[in-house]
């Protein structure tokens, strides 16, 4: 007789997946005695939502916590956010000395503090703040919980330095994004378990790999066209699914297209959620002239088109307005350079701007020049997963890729020289992988331009 499954098969509906997920994280931040709990979300699978969450069910158990962030706009998006489920929370805004330290909007909820000072705040259910304020921060008790939001996106040497400020915290972030930056080199402590560089969890879980773990396994914001691809290509071994099927979201245009490449690609993206415009094999100049007015013109005739957006969010088609496209690049000279074009075009009001400063946002359309696009070699920045990852993962419903032919060839031809460090887990997938993986699927929405 065939034994029972260890763990039951998750729910075959997306909603009560992620419910199942949620429920379980919170039992274990709310009654295990570890001092760390880890939580992987992938790109729109709900991750502030959990935080606010944790953070109001660790209130109303009456145990006062302390939130983490890594940047101030993150910090000031959380408390707007508990402050729209929860108006009466006590929730204070730990910030900095420094004039306009803070969004403004903060000082219209009554329920809200900002001081420079922790003493301040003493009263609070909660305190939020980034990780560089909390590291100057001194208590004379500890909080008893913590939440360290964008865990992945932290160093470790900023977890060591608030560690000492909390009892036990739940981590929660997207292991597919970008690393943590660092401005100096760290190969001298690669392979050390207290490498300063590493993110927060690597070094949490490499000294404590025993500590509860979970994932959440629904992404709301990609659309079922873009789920299978993402999950496949940059988290193998933490997958997940849609919580749309095929045909819950759609994008129609207006006015018919003209057949030119630009239109060709549009009416492509629109039917199957992905779009690549191919332009001539080159090698060229990183603002290479050719692809920028082609991110351009495809903006232009998105608006020009008329483009309608229906989701399960609304009960009619939405217009796509500027402000629900983005373009990305890698480079900030190439998010300039595409600002100038537009703007030679009559565009704006479109975000554009590199893979570091996208992550977390979500638009409808995204357009992204690829990061090995005209390039002669590929380096280990352009190969790197998690740019790829974050520029392939903004949309809801289309992504359109501008990139000049030769990229597979260029990763064929590309040697694997990087030096072999002992103690370094090899991280999976790698560049090169994914980036053939992405690139065999675009190769089926191609339009030569």
């Amino acid at each position: 007789m065939t034994p029972p499954p260890l763990t039951a098969p998750p729910p075959a509906d997306p909603a009560a997946a992620a419910a199942a997920a949620t429920d379980a994280i919170l039992h274990d931040t709310l009654h295990s005695t570890r001092r760390g709990v880890v939580v992987d979300s992938p790109p729109g699978a709900g991750k502030s939502t959990l935080v606010v969450r944790a953070a109001r069910e660790l209130a109303a158990a009456g145990r006062r916590l302390m939130i983490v962030a890594q940047t101030n706009a993150q910090v000031d998006d959380l408390v707007l956010r508990l402050a729209a489920k929860d108006p009466d929370l006590p929730v204070g805004r730990l910030h900095s000395s420094e004039p306009a330290a803070h969004d403004p909007a903060l000082a219209a909820l009554p329920a809200v503090r900002t001081s420079a000072r922790i003493a301040d705040l003493a009263d609070r259910d909660i305190v939020v703040s980034t990780a560089a304020k909390w590291a100057y921060t001194k208590v004379e008790e500890p909080w008893r919980h913590a939440i360290v939001d964008e865990a992945y996106q932290m160093r470790s040497d900023a977890l060591l330095g608030v560690a000492g400020l909390f009892e036990r915290a739940l981590f929660v972030g997207d292991p597919g994004q970008l690393d943590p930056f660092s401005v100096v080199g760290a190969d001298q402590w690669a392979g050390l378990s207290y490498d300063p560089s590493a993110s927060a969890v690597a070094t949490l879980l490499a000294h404590n790999p025993d500590l509860p773990q979970h994932r959440l396994p629904v992404s709301w914001r990609l659309p079922a066209s873009a789920a299978p691809l993402v999950s496949s290509a940059f988290y193998p071994y933490t997958p997940f699914r849609s919580g749309t099927g095929p045909g819950d979201r759609r994008l129609a245009f207006g006015v018919r297209g003209d057949g030119s490449p630009v239109d060709r690609v549009l009416d492509e993206a629109a039917a199957s959620g992905w779009g690549l415009l191919e332009l001539p094999a080159r090698h060229t100049p990183r603002t290479d002239p050719e692809a920028v007015g082609a991110l351009a013109r495809v903006v232009r005739r998105l608006l020009d088109r008329g483009g309608a957006a229906t989701s399960e969010q609304a009960d009619a088609p939405e217009p796509l307005t500027a402000a629900r496209i983005a373009v990305g690049t890698a480079h900030r000279d190439q998010a300039a350079a595409v600002r100038a074009a537009l703007a030679g075009l009559g565009v704006s009001g479109v975000t554009v701007d590199t893979a570091n400063r996208l992550q977390g946002r979500e638009f409808d359309v995204t357009v992204v020049l690829h990061p090995l696009s005209g390039r002669p070699d590929a380096t280990a920045f352009h190969l790197e997963t998690g740019r790829l990852c974050v520029l392939a993962s903004r949309h809801r419903h289309a992504c359109i890729v501008v990139c000049r032919a030769g990229v597979t060839d260029l990763l064929d031809e590309h040697p694997a020289t990087e030096p072999v460090q002992l103690g370094v887990t090899v991280k999976f997938p790698d560049g090169w992988e994914a980036n053939h993986s992405v690139m065999a699927h675009l190769s089926e929405h191609r339009v030569v331009g």
